[in-house]
């Protein structure tokens, strides 16, 4: 299960999508999440199909290393979808018990709910695949760069989101020596009920606060010897320019998503 968290991992393959500049990458990930919630319709799933595994075959990213982020979340997918298939009122009733209630409605919305739910999952990663914490903080940084006039510290912003996507991994995998050093001590952690595997956590738990509060107080202590006092008059090493490849990538997700709309147009009309 630890191998399988993904998020915030960079995979290099040094693709067309990996070229891209960090701005790109934010906004077409933005259009994306937005182009899901725009009409529940099979056209709009089957176009949105096709934009975000063609993103992924451009971007030379395996699709069972995307894939297998999904075993991470995959209890919360289904509580998702089972809530909405058995709470979602409708007219065509198969199925009732109590307050539980099975209608072709509901099962038609959590199918939706479970395909935006991964969509969104994978497309969001996608984005953390193909760009590097450096970019992705530089990125964020430069886009909302105009609400630094409203007082908003969007440099301190960039650098969390930073921070944490680097903590990720680390914690991963320091909580994976944890793991073999407690099953080395003869610990199981797969036996027993729901209660039980929860108390067995403990001493896993424990050890990894400690570890990530650890870390956390190195890095203050590296930040303050260093003189940090923010982005205010900081320069960039490899300052982010938009190129010729950029716009035309600016273009394509905006034909994207102009066809999107127009799907949800014809359809209502």
């Amino acid at each position: 299960m630890i191998r399988d968290i993904t998020i915030g991992q960079y995979y290099p393959s040094g693709s067309v999508i990996h070229l891209l500049d960090a701005r790109v990458k934010l906004f077409a990930t933005m259009i994306f999440i937005i182009s899901l919630f725009i009409e529940k319709s099979v056209i709009n799933y089957l176009l949105a199909t096709l934009f975000l595994f063609g993103m992924i075959k451009v971007s030379k990213v395996p699709v069972r290393y995307i894939l297998r982020g999904l075993k991470a979340v995959f209890f919360l997918l289904l509580f998702s979808c089972v809530m909405n298939m058995f709470f979602t009122r409708g007219e065509t009733i198969l199925w009732q018990w109590g307050v539980l209630v099975l209608s072709r409605e509901g099962m038609i919305n959590a199918a939706y709910t479970g395909v935006r739910l991964v969509y969104l999952i994978i497309g969001s990663s996608l984005m953390t695949f193909t760009t590097t914490p450096n970019e992705l903080t530089d990125g964020i940084e430069k886009a909302f760069r105009p609400l630094n006039k409203i007082r908003v510290p969007v440099h301190e912003f960039a650098m969390m989101m930073s921070i944490a996507l680097r903590f990720i991994p680390i914690l991963m995998e320091e909580l994976d020596k944890i793991m073999k050093a407690q099953s080395a001590r003869c610990a199981n952690f797969e036996e027993g009920n729901i209660m039980e595997r929860a108390k067995n956590m403990i001493p896993i738990m424990i050890p990894l606060f400690v570890s990530a509060i650890q870390r956390a107080n190195d890095l203050a202590l590296a930040m303050e010897s260093r003189c940090y006092q923010g982005g205010e008059g900081r320069t960039k090493m490899y300052p982010l320019v938009y190129k010729s490849r950029d716009w035309w990538a600016y273009a394509f997700i905006l034909l994207y998503f102009l066809v999107m709309v127009g799907i949800k147009i014809l359809i209502r009309s």
